[in-house]
């Protein structure tokens, strides 16, 4: 089991971590017709935008409180006040999600009591838009916590108790480590047993790609309050992530819905799991296309295992995604050697590997030993330390803003890990030398043999000893050249 430590330089070098409010902002992209905002300065939430758009080549929808220093140092109440009625006459959400940031949450503002005497003043045009705030200051946390903790801000917001429950229906809560092909796959396999999943977040409806047949300058779906108040209805809640439980915990306490948590749903086994445990649930026994799809991942499995084997990876990402990795590189013979990740998570001491350091990419470069490793899995900030280690970079995670296609990359369920190992094996299989003639260089004998000149001194070449008189040079040279012609 792994021995965790965190790095104590005065600051951070090549950065791996992305802050709470960021993650926040992005699990509320995960809502329908919701407008996320910042409360801090314009910079923070630029940076955070800039990000997003990068990575997913689409219109990101989050506005700003825009705090000056005037503004920080007497209060944020006006520049709330401000954004939340402009917000509301010219988009007109559902709701306002409102997450802090370090500079407000310096000042200590109470953001809480500001709703409220907001709510007091404006409650007739405000009316018809809910209000939510979480607390995420982004000197503490990383970009998960974030994310957990505006989940668990919306499920206390907007879950409700349900006397009836309806038994084809259960709660999907999707750490920040899956994307919408994830999602999309997760909820395929739940409708395969018979059941129907209420998403929270989902931004396989808003962050897919999709081209919409009219522009909104809220989110382009996701989850609907509707769907948030009836998930009180639901049988069981899957959390996926360790850092999904705090959101399930609160589900459960305020509607009485049981949970369970799958901290990963990458590789043979964890799979398994989630398809027994749907079986049990739903009393239906796994679709044959889900048999067939975990025979295919078998013969994968069975494929890739002489590259992947007693290979050698370094891995920087967050807590949950970290443990998908490192355990399906485990399962599959390798060995992490280097691993690195954002913020302290339950997950990280059980992980097969010797150390887990919390750092940025520098630290995984030079403390972790990555100098020793065949491969290296981050996001797209680690191209740099893959080339100075000459190693093939896969890219995984967000950011991954000089590629396409992030939103559809699939990492879960059968098919998911399938096509994660042999994306591995093909990687290293490209990054193996591949032999070429001047590998195997000729001797002098067979050199000038070959270009049709004389042996050296040492052999006969007058033919006095019985052997053949060599050729002129002029004549071999022609020889030859007529001979490799096509």
């Amino acid at each position: 089991m792994a021995s965790v430590s965190e790095s104590k330089k005065a600051c951070t070098v090549n950065p791996l971590k992305m802050s709470q409010p960021l993650g926040a902002c992005f699990a509320f992209m995960g809502m329908d017709n919701c407008m996320p905002m910042m409360h801090g300065s314009q910079g923070c939430t630029s940076f955070g935008l800039v990000l997003l758009v990068r990575h997913f080549k689409e219109a990101i929808p989050l506005q700003t409180t825009a705090m000056n220093e005037v503004s920080t140092i007497l209060g944020g109440l006006e520049n709330i006040e401000q954004a939340v009625l402009n917000i509301k006459k010219r988009a007109n959400p559902s709701f306002i999600a409102i997450a802090s940031t370090g500079l407000t949450e310096t000042k200590g503002d109470d953001v809480d009591g500001y709703l409220k005497l907001i709510h007091r003043k404006h409650g007739e045009t405000l009316a018809g838009t809910r209000i939510v705030y979480v607390s995420t200051p982004d000197y503490v946390g990383a970009f998960e916590d974030g994310w957990a903790k505006a989940v668990t801000c919306v499920v206390d917001a907007f879950a409700e108790p349900c006397e009836a429950r309806d038994p084809q229906q259960i709660n999907l809560l999707p750490g920040c480590h899956l994307t919408a092909a994830d999602i999309d796959e997760l909820r395929e396999i739940i409708a395969s047993f018979g059941l129907k999943a209420i998403v929270l977040p989902d931004i396989s409806g808003s962050l897919d790609g999709h081209i919409p047949e009219n522009f909104t300058p809220t989110t382009l779906g996701g989850t609907t309050l509707a769907e948030m108040q009836r998930m009180g209805a639901s049988v069981a809640t899957l959390a996926i992530g360790s850092h999904m439980s705090a959101a399930a915990m609160a589900l459960e306490e305020r509607s009485g819905v049981p949970y369970r948590v799958f901290e990963r749903l990458t590789g043979l086994g964890a799979v398994d799991e989630l398809m027994g445990y749907l079986s049990e649930l739903s009393g239906q026994p796994v679709a044959a296309k889900y048999r067939r799809q975990r025979g295919q991942l078998q013969d994968a499995m069975l494929d890739a295992h002489f590259w992947i084997g007693s290979r050698k990876f370094a891995i920087g990402a967050e807590p949950d995604l970290l443990a998908a990795l490192t355990w399906t590189a485990y399962e599959m013979g390798g060995e992490v050697l280097a691993a690195v990740t954002t913020t302290p998570s339950p997950v990280l001491a059980g992980l097969p590997c010797a150390e887990v350091l919390i750092g940025d990419l520098e630290d995984l470069e030079t403390r972790a030993k990555a100098s020793g490793c065949e491969i290296l899995l981050t996001h797209s900030h680690g191209r740099q330390a893959a080339e100075r280690l000459a190693i093939p970079l896969l890219r995984t995670g967000l950011p991954m803003f000089d590629r396409l296609g992030a939103s559809h990359v699939l990492m879960v369920g059968y098919r998911g890990t399938r096509e994660l190992i042999t994306h591995w094996a093909n990687s290293l299989l490209e990054a193996e030398h591949q032999a070429k003639p001047e590998d195997w260089p000729l001797n002098a004998e067979s050199l000038a043999a070959a270009r049709g000149m004389s042996p050296p001194a040492s052999s006969c070449g007058s033919g006095g000893c019985g052997c053949a008189a060599s050729p002129s040079n002029e004549q071999s040279e022609t020889h030859l050249s007529q001979e490799l012609q096509p």
